[in-house]
């Protein structure tokens, strides 16, 4: 029975990798950078007023790629201190999942707002810690998660500005013009379009988006 237990068996070793690989799409929301891009992307898409253009398998893989390059010295640290050790059997999965706390921490400490820790720090109830390194990652992860969805509803809300000045504009010389008919979405889109690719606007989104984890 204790061998079965044992950390280092490699069955359970193989059962706590197939559990990770399922938990992969949970980390990938809660712990990573994916977030906060996808809905920036998709509020683009929105103010563009494309609708499906360009497509959700755009948007979620340019995503995914945007997340690995802005989480890429993270998972560096991660693997250097956690994962290569753990594959080398030098250290056991409850070590490899105490060292991957640290950089992961690191990471999400610098893009978690103070408020939204005390937040969840006065509804568990639990001691304020002395250092920021200190917070365990129940308080953390959450903390983090409406961090990022503010984040991203700010900067969503400032790329919806200048589109909606052209929805306007259209909307009011249709109006003047008597086409009240004619849906405006229709009429603005290529303008939109026009300004988006005049001002290099996926260049400009993407330095953004990845200098806002910086």
């Amino acid at each position: 029975m204790d061998s079965a237990l044992n950390v280092n068996n490699p069955v359970l070793g193989m059962f706590f990798v197939i559990s990770f690989l399922s938990l992969i799409p949970a980390i990938l929301v809660m712990f990573t950078s994916f977030t906060r891009i996808v809905i920036i992307l998709s509020f683009l898409r929105q103010a563009v007023g494309g609708q499906s253009i360009p497509p959700n398998p755009v948007i979620i893989g340019l995503s995914l790629f945007l997340t690995l390059f802005v989480m890429s010295p993270t998972v560096t640290t991660l693997n250097e201190n956690s994962i290569a050790p753990y594959i080398e059997n030098r250290i056991t999965i409850v070590e490899a999942v105490q060292r991957a706390e640290d950089p992961l921490k690191t990471f999400m400490l610098r893009q978690t707002r103070e408020k939204d820790i005390a937040l969840f720090l006065k509804l568990s109830g639990e001691q304020v810690p002395e250092t920021p390194s200190e917070l365990s990652m129940r308080i953390l992860t959450p903390a983090f998660a409406i961090s990022e969805l503010k984040t991203a509803f700010e900067m969503g809300f400032l790329l919806f500005l200048p589109f909606l000045v052209i929805d306007m504009v259209v909307a009011s010389v249709l109006l003047s013009m008597g086409m009240m008919m004619l849906p405006p979405v229709m009429v603005s889109l290529p303008f939109k379009l026009l300004l988006f690719v005049l001002v290099d606007g996926w260049n400009l989104i993407v330095g953004s988006v990845v200098r806002s984890f910086q």
